[in-house]
């Protein structure tokens, strides 16, 4: 018999905090109903504390979800616990994660509490979660760093009171894969009480270790890992989902276990993840990026013509690669469209959605001859987020470039139903259209990240841009898609400007006050 491994992902809590890859309440939704077909065990869907806008996406998660459980996040603080629990009540399954740390360094430095103390509170609050649910989840924050005397003797405490997942977090990156192994290892076997309770494991990135702490920890007796789609998270990110799920799975003689994921479904999700949050995904990422299947040497390629294990360890379609081609044109009707983007795993709320992208398709149609599922993916992603909280609308961008001379480019946008003009010259195309916008707008904002993807291969390619931009403290991605790519320039810095000005009342979940 092996073992069964449960996959919790927090993509829309931890990979959340990256800088400007804060989720909208709709997004988070996509993304929670996304790894919900994947059939992720456990989804972390936020903070419900930190914010009003955490609170209600939290909610709206466990009450769209049903195969999988539920969770919010809570330190070890009464309010925090009761305002996750009153998130989760709607949920089918739900599970309050609450925490607080543990090194000497934290107890110091941050708590300025005393070790008894420390205990004392992580016991007050996994018995305050269980009035909300059975589920409860307890994390000794930086146990990477932690003694490894009174880990044992907190984690027992919490067991006793009622916690039934204990997970040793790699708060900051630090640990190496035999260390962090062999901690696993010695806290289930000195821990009276540890049959009692599933052990899990959250590492960061830091030193690019996460993946392989998480993997040395399962070796050692861990039996839930917390991870993220495409690595998302802050600083250097989280261990990846996909990462972990494919090595366990290809390794089957080395792993005692398996996960009930749908790895079919992991590229979908990937690219689904990165276009609402405006973080690409490297070409040689392993299972997701672009690179992670093809074969430039002439060695290799005759290798894998002649049978694909002498280099390929995975079959691409095993985690969602295909063809990816779409057999519709502009001729194709509506229904036919909405089949095909339901296969791709977007189903319409309404009508008026369905016609806007439908429309948006047929406009593409008409200027690219070959349409693939990438740019149809793109084109949905990039429509919902222009359609959320417009305050202001791109009508038109003219540019004039040529060698030798400046760039110049007049703007036109519609600012709360008005049409406004701007115009700008600049050090070239992009910056003079981004100026253009600026002399009308005058969001006194810093450019923090101008990034440029090309969707799917061809001169007639559409772009897709993403945009970061930061204004006292708040940082946010703005995403444009267009075969032209100044279009899809000023696009993406529109889209920025939207969320930038629109209060959601959301607040980064560390900036919580304690």
């Amino acid at each position: 018999m092996t073992d069964k491994l449960i996959i919790f992902d927090t993509t829309l809590r931890d990979g959340e905090q990256s800088p400007g890859a804060s989720m909208t309440k709709e997004e988070k939704v996509r993304i929670a109903k996304s790894l919900e077909k994947m059939r992720v065990d456990v989804i972390e869907a936020g903070f419900p504390i930190a914010s009003v806008g955490d609170f209600e996406a939290v909610q709206a998660v466990a009450n769209s979800i049903k195969d999988s459980t539920v969770c919010g996040l809570a330190r070890a603080l009464d309010n925090d616990i009761d305002r996750a629990g009153e998130a989760l009540k709607n949920a089918n399954s739900a599970r309050i994660h609450t925490f607080i740390a543990t090194s000497p360094i934290h107890m110091q430095l941050k708590l300025r509490m005393e070790p008894d103390a420390v205990v004392e509170q992580a016991v007050r609050a996994v018995k305050r979660a269980r009035q909300y649910t059975d589920n409860v989840e307890f994390s000794p924050e930086d146990a990477g760093r932690s003694e490894l005397d009174f880990l044992c003797r907190i984690l027992e405490a919490v067991i006793d009171a009622g916690a039934t997942t204990l997970n040793i977090p790699d708060t900051v990156g630090y640990n190496v894969p035999e260390q962090f192994g062999g901690l696993i290892h010695n806290l289930i076997q000195r821990i009276p009480n540890s049959d009692k309770a599933i052990f899990s494991v959250h590492c960061h990135n830091d030193l690019g270790l996460a993946v392989a702490n998480s993997l040395s920890a399962v070796m050692n007796g861990a039996r839930q890992v917390e991870c993220t789609i495409n690595g998302l998270g802050e600083r250097a990110g989280n261990a990846s989902l996909e990462e972990i799920v494919m090595a366990v799975k290809t390794r089957k003689d080395i792993f005692p276990c398996e996960t009930n994921i749908d790895t079919t479904q992991i590229v979908s999700t990937s690219r689904l993840v990165s276009g609402i949050t405006g973080f690409a995904v490297q070409p040689n990422k392993a299972i997701v990026g672009a690179n992670a299947f093809a074969h430039e040497s002439g060695i290799h390629q005759d290798g894998v013509l002649k049978n694909r294990e002498t280099y390929e360890i995975m079959k691409a379609e095993d985690v969602g690669w295909t063809a990816n081609r779409m057999v519709l044109g502009k001729h194709s009707g509506r229904n036919a469209f909405k089949t095909r983007m339901k296969e791709l795993g977007t189903v319409f709320d309404t009508d008026s959605e369905l016609n806007e992208a439908f429309s948006r398709f047929k406009d593409l149609a008409d200027k690219k001859h070959e349409i693939f599922d990438d740019d149809l993916q793109a084109l949905v992603t990039v429509a919902r987020q222009e359609a959320t909280n417009e305050f202001t609308k791109l009508i038109s961008v003219k540019v004039c470039a040529e060698t030798g001379e400046t760039p110049n480019a007049n703007v036109t946008l519609l600012v709360n139903n008005e049409e406004k003009h701007g115009n700008s010259s600049g050090a070239g195309s992009v910056d003079a259209t981004f100026k253009a916008i600026e002399s009308i707008i005058n969001s006194q904002t810093t450019l923090q990240l101008y990034s440029v993807n090309a969707i799917t291969s061809g001169t007639d390619a559409q772009g897709e841009v993403t945009v970061r931009l930061e204004k006292a403290g708040r940082i946010v991605n703005g995403q444009g898609a267009d075969i032209d790519i100044v279009v899809a320039s000023a696009k993406a810095y529109v889209n920025a400007l939207n969320k930038l000005f629109h209060s959601d009342d959301k607040a980064h979940p560390q900036l919580a006050d304690v």
